[in-house]
């Protein structure tokens, strides 16, 4: 039974990092070892026995600490249980539907043999960096679309898968 849980996250304005700290304390209901770190910090994925990580979307890529994270620690994640999530959608599309991810994503995931990936709602509030940020905010376009009900419940199967 895999006892240790890392969950590493890529985000910019925070609320990747919220979804992620929200799946880490469900797996710690769950009686396992768990640390959400930021993928641009994570370092030692082989001391681990199970993998999530997540990345904001932009652009329709996933934050590029994310990416960055994926590709550096391509051989450990292959080795151990890994879960993906995305969020991003700015309406309620993540909540009506299954969304599937982008195609960087989708790679990674067949090149990792993820088991699951999922695509939560995004959240982009006054305050966000970045040009492309403002200018959504501008247009009325933001918002917090996370459903913390349907995160939770992914991260507790995760949690069942793991301790069973």
């Amino acid at each position: 039974m895999p006892k240790s849980v890392l969950v590493v996250y890529g985000t910019t304005n925070g609320s990747t990092a919220q979804i992620a700290e929200a799946i880490a304390d469900v797996l710690r209901k769950d009686g396992l070892t768990v640390e959400a770190q930021p993928a641009r910090s994570a370092a030692n994925v082989a001391s681990y026995d199970a993998v999530v990580v997540g990345g904001g979307l932009y652009a329709g890529r996933w934050q590029k600490d994310a990416r960055r994270f994926i590709r550096h620690h391509r051989r450990p994640l292959t080795e151990r249980p890994l879960w993906l999530f995305s969020s991003g959608p700015l309406d309620a599309s993540a909540s009506e539907r299954d969304i599937p991810p982008v195609p960087g994503v989708k790679k990674a995931m067949a090149a990792l043999d993820a088991k699951e990936h999922i695509t939560f709602g995004g959240c982009l509030e006054e305050g966000a960096k970045g040009w492309i940020a403002r200018m959504i905010l501008s247009k009325g376009k933001g918002g917090d679309f996370r459903d913390f009900t349907a995160i939770e419940a992914w991260a507790a199967r995760i949690g069942a898968e793991l301790t069973s």
